[in-house]
């Protein structure tokens, strides 16, 4: 195209530069269209808009606004697509107060009136950060501002405030959408509002959604059903998750691998790991193949039933099917091999999880504490505490909670005193569960007194004691020998 004279115009090369880029060959679409400026084709506000949008996409905002500036360069007016571009590329690399500075500064510079698709984007933004509020404020700005919202708007929205638990708050903001403002739902919407129900346990309301659905003629799809069977497995009612995959079949929607790996999760969580391993093993069959999530299920069934050998065959099965193991498949086996007092194996596994470049999480650091503690290697806990130091992973009641019980089950009451004072000093409120940790800690060295003395701070501490920190305390009395508080504790409970 470059080597004809005159040159073809700005359209041809613009739709060739749109193939390539749909193709998602990025790099590709970025050096034809250097090309172009080499060569002196007039790029347009089409030509720079997917310039911008294959830099964005590569992770690579900042060479977009450099793009940007040579717009203003090229005389090429930058229109609300471009900026809408750049917003987006923003919010891919989590820069999102960024975003919301670049947004503000359009509107304030009347730089470019904001459409329904630029709103949405700097939406999902601030969805994705869980800034709903705001999120809420803009869709009120959009109304004033006579841009009218559509579904996809809603959609973002009430999707977070499920995700966030808030699912009163949802089916507000889905009334004001449908009875409102007449904007119809669609079978996304009823997904987002289903996985908040099924995530709370309001299954009566699961039932009546799914009715409405069915009598707005909104077919349930893949997705619909893969949260119900989620959801159903998660609570160990796999019966109605097969039943759910049946209604799946007849009515023509195939089951995918996010569908079964639900349901060997589920047989795993209930200990039927036989269940599980025939649905494993006959995925083949169904055109399926297992991923890493699907192991990870059956190695967590493995290591809860104390089957860690079998958990370990299966480990090494994962690599030689080519697969790679996650941190979620590091910390099951972890958990596992410290369950049974193999301390050195899983010394071994995590020292092979780091050589494979995987970054310990805040769950790999409670593992290893835990299972050293369970394990009366409280010497090595405490050592890997101190090691770690200032960091965020030790900003957190559980790793503290998990010392202090470590350390006073093997008889070091004045570490774990110390570890509990060391919680003001950081800043950490304890819970219920560090209170009877160090109730419990204390009576078994037979201070009682001083046991009674922190059993009533909790209330001043705005933790009020519960059934487990009174049955703590109880014990602690009774193997004393002292009856008087015992009699006293029991009213209290009564």
């Amino acid at each position: 195209m470059i080597q004809r004279k005159p040159l073809p115009s700005v359209i041809k090369f613009n739709q060739l530069l749109n193939a390539v880029a749909k193709m998602n060959q990025f790099s590709s679409c970025l050096h034809l269209f250097k090309q172009m400026c080499v060569v002196g084709v007039p790029v347009d506000a089409y030509s720079m808009n997917i310039a911008i949008k294959c830099c964005c996409q590569m992770s690579r905002t900042n060479d977009g606004f450099a793009l940007l500036a040579s717009c203003f360069r090229r005389a090429v007016v930058p229109n609300v697509f471009v900026f809408s571009t750049l917003l987006d590329g923003l919010i891919l690399e989590d820069r999102i107060i960024e975003a919301e500075r670049l947004f503000k500064k359009l509107i304030k510079q009347k730089l470019c009136e904001p459409d329904v698709v630029m709103y949405s984007t700097m939406i999902k933004g601030l969805c994705k950060f869980g800034n709903n509020d705001i999120a809420i404020g803009l869709l009120r700005l959009m109304d004033e501002r006579g841009c009218k919202p559509n579904t996809v708007v809603y959609n973002t929205i009430i999707d977070s405030l499920c995700k966030d638990k808030l699912i009163d708050d949802a089916f507000n903001l889905f009334k004001e959408m449908v009875f409102h403002k007449g904007i119809p739902p669609n079978v996304i919407t009823y997904n987002s509002l289903i996985h908040g129900l099924c995530n709370l346990c309001r299954w009566d309301e699961v039932a009546k959604m799914l009715k409405e659905m069915e009598d707005l003629r909104i077919s349930p799809n893949l997705r619909t059903f893969n949260i119900l069977v989620d959801a159903f497995c998660k609570e160990g009612k796999v019966n109605e998750a097969e039943a759910v995959i049946d209604i799946m079949v007849e009515r023509r929607v195939v089951p995918d691998i996010v569908t079964y790996n639900s349901l060997v999760d589920g047989y795993c969580l209930r200990g039927e790991m036989t269940k599980a391993r025939t649905l494993f093993g006959s995925l083949t069959s169904k055109g399926l193949v297992p991923n890493v999530v699907t192991y990870n299920s059956l190695l967590n069934g493995y290591c809860k039933s104390l089957k860690v050998e079998e958990a370990m065959h299966m480990f090494h099965d994962i690599t030689r099917k080519g697969l790679k193991p996650d941190i979620v498949t590091y910390n099951t086996m972890l958990q596992g091999l410290f369950r049974v007092g193999c301390c050195g194996d899983a010394r071994k596994l995590f020292d092979e999880m780091r050589a494979q470049g995987l970054i310990p999480d805040e769950c790999t650091y409670r593992i290893i504490l835990d299972g050293l503690c369970n394990n009366r290697q409280v010497e090595e806990a405490l050592s890997l505490f101190h090691l770690v130091g200032d960091s965020n992973l030790n900003s957190n009641i559980v790793v503290y909670t998990i010392l202090i019980e470590g350390v006073s089950k093997c008889g070091k009451l004045d570490i774990a005193s110390a570890l509990f004072h060391d919680l003001t000093v950081k800043g950490l409120q304890p819970d219920v569960r560090t209170y009877a940790v160090m109730i419990s800690g204390l009576c078994r060295e037979g201070l009682l007194k001083e046991a009674k003395h922190l059993f009533c701070e909790m209330d001043e501490s705005g933790c009020p004691p519960n059934s487990v920190t009174y049955n703590v305390f109880l014990q602690g009395y009774l193997k004393n020998q002292n009856c008087d508080d015992v009699e006293m504790l029991l009213q209290e409970m009564g």
